[in-house]
């Protein structure tokens, strides 16, 4: 018989990867409204207050930005904790070094968003902040993929399609990371004072796109030579899917200005896609 533990954990797993999703879209946020320093310090918000007051210098709507992607932390850690405490007390050896990873991940970025705020969103701290949920997206995906104990066997893939979705994931996170770069170097660094990488925004934004090309491109050749592999295939035309959506809201953000909605888009794209790289790769392990 299935335990309430048992029945418990994959909603909680889902909810842990949702968190974690969602303080890139946060973090999102906070950068494209130009809350970055709404709570000037660290770990308070202001000087004397853990939460906003009344009257402080930053504007209101800044303030409650950058303090509610400080909660989603909070919220976020407290369900790491439930998802180790679940997968403990159910015995679960073969996905513990998972959810350790997740606790432990969470309490790296705490100290890594003081950091950022404390050296006035320095781009390398913005990034290494984003960088670290992007890992965490892909163990909690892992996690959230084994959470079964009688998972679907999948069959074993010909190498050469292993090396393409290794290659695949490697061009993703490639697209993503200069993706940070782009988002360092143009306006919505978080604040109107925050510095900026000195790489020329439309040079960035051209070899971003330039590997986003390259990267549908392999997932075409990749959807023609997986067919006899359905779960895999199926995946992959997912990827596509997402990733031509996400193309066509770079190209809309890049020429109409980068506006704070489809910059938010295009946030919100970049954890669905990554989201749907793991899961290709890991229908090849």
């Amino acid at each position: 018989m299935i335990s309430r533990l048992e029945r418990a954990l994959s909603p909680i797993l889902g909810l842990l990867l949702f968190f974690q999703s969602g303080l890139v879209v946060s973090g999102g946020a906070v950068r494209i409204t130009g809350s970055g320093l709404g709570c000037p310090t660290w770990p308070k918000c202001t000087s004397g207050s853990f939460t906003p007051v009344p009257h402080q210098a930053q504007g209101q709507l800044h303030v409650w930005i950058e303090f509610g992607n400080r909660l989603i932390t909070l919220g976020l850690l407290t369900v790491s904790v439930l998802a180790l405490v679940a997968v403990v007390l159910l015995k679960r050896t073969d996905i513990r070094a998972l959810a350790i990873g997740q606790l432990v991940g969470i309490l790296l970025q705490i100290p890594l968003g003081g950091i950022t705020v404390l050296t006035h969103l320095n781009p390398f701290a913005v990034s290494s902040h984003f960088l670290l949920s992007i890992i965490l997206i892909a163990a909690g995906t892992s996690l959230y993929e084994r959470r079964s104990l009688n998972p679907v066997v999948l069959p074993v893939v010909r190498p050469g399609v292993r090396i393409m979705s290794m290659a695949h994931l490697v061009l993703t996170a490639l697209v993503i990371i200069v993706g940070t770069v782009v988002t360092g170097s143009g306006p919505n660094a978080g604040d109107s004072s925050a510095p900026r990488f000195h790489i020329h925004i439309q040079f960035i934004a051209w070899m971003h796109a330039d590997l986003v090309i390259g990267l549908l491109l392999l997932t075409v050749i990749m959807f023609i030579l997986t067919s006899q592999y359905s779960t895999l295939r199926k995946r992959v035309a997912i990827f596509g899917l997402i990733a031509l959506g996400q193309g066509a809201i770079g190209f809309l953000q890049y020429y109409q200005g980068l506006p704070e909605l489809l910059v938010g888009a295009h946030l919100l794209g970049v954890t669905l896609i990554w989201i749907s790289a793991w899961r290709i790769h890991l229908s090849t392990k």
